[in-house]
């Protein structure tokens, strides 16, 4: 009982850590590594899932796409957050169209080939997407709402799959976490565009990306969850101007 106590202590003793580039400060109460395993087995799950359904990388041209792109966003993440370059990076695309893009801790990527079908993603606006979420990660986003799930619900020293079936199920829980993540939403917005620029895609593509984003009513990215959709295009055109200057 005292070794688990110890090992449930240890888990969420707070850590300080800074989000790269914009230097927020982040209270941490959960390791990388437990956050990462715990959320491989969640990729792992529903890409078996995938597999099973038929529905995982039958697009093998647009798999090839995010490969390559992917690799050069990737470079520039171990650039600004070295830790990543020990990271399983994975990259899948799925059919299911309930998936528009996800990057997982620890770096497991999965994009909805109907979603890029839908928007008629360029290869410069797809690298504006795919690194919108390997910053979610870079930024260790994960990390940070299970940190402050388990504040927010008030209870010491309690396991990492806990904080998560309760993050899946407690919906008043999520809506006191909105703020958090409306706020991780516009970060990863930021930290994408300079991730893409530092990779060599165009200023122009990114802008179209938001502008293609922000004329799509279906998509899961521009629910409530996301700042609204002109102040990201807006945030995306003055993102550019930085690049230029």
């Amino acid at each position: 009982m005292k070794a688990l106590l110890a090992s449930l202590l240890l888990s969420t003793a707070a850590a300080s850590a800074q989000v790269p580039e914009s230097g927020r400060v982040q209270e941490l109460n959960f390791s990388a590594e437990e956050v990462d395993a715990r959320m491989e087995d969640r990729y792992i799950d529903r890409t078996v899932g995938l597999a099973a359904a038929g529905k995982l990388d039958e697009d093998r041209a647009l798999l090839a796409r995010l490969r390559y792109i992917s690799t050069q966003l990737i470079r520039e993440a171990i650039e600004l957050k070295p830790e990543a370059a020990a990271w399983q990076w994975e990259v899948h695309t799925t059919s299911d169209p309930e998936v528009d893009a996800i990057c997982m801790a620890g770096g497991k990527i999965l994009v909805g080939s109907a979603f890029v079908r839908q928007l008629a993603l360029t290869d410069g606006e797809l690298a504006t997407l795919l690194a919108h979420e390997v910053a979610h990660v870079v930024a260790e986003h994960a990390r940070e709402t299970f940190s402050e799930a388990m504040l927010l619900n008030r209870l010491p020293a309690v396991p990492l799959e806990v904080v998560m079936a309760r993050l899946d199920s407690d919906l008043s829980l999520q809506i006191r976490l909105s703020k958090l993540s409306s706020l991780q939403e516009s970060e990863a917005d930021q930290l994408g565009m300079v991730l893409a620029h530092r990779a060599g895609w165009a200023a122009d593509d990114m802008v179209s990306f938001y502008r293609k984003l922000a004329a799509s009513e279906q998509s899961a990215l521009v629910s409530g969850a996301y700042p609204a959709t002109a102040s990201r295009l807006s945030m995306a055109r003055g993102m550019t101007l930085l690049f230029d200057y």
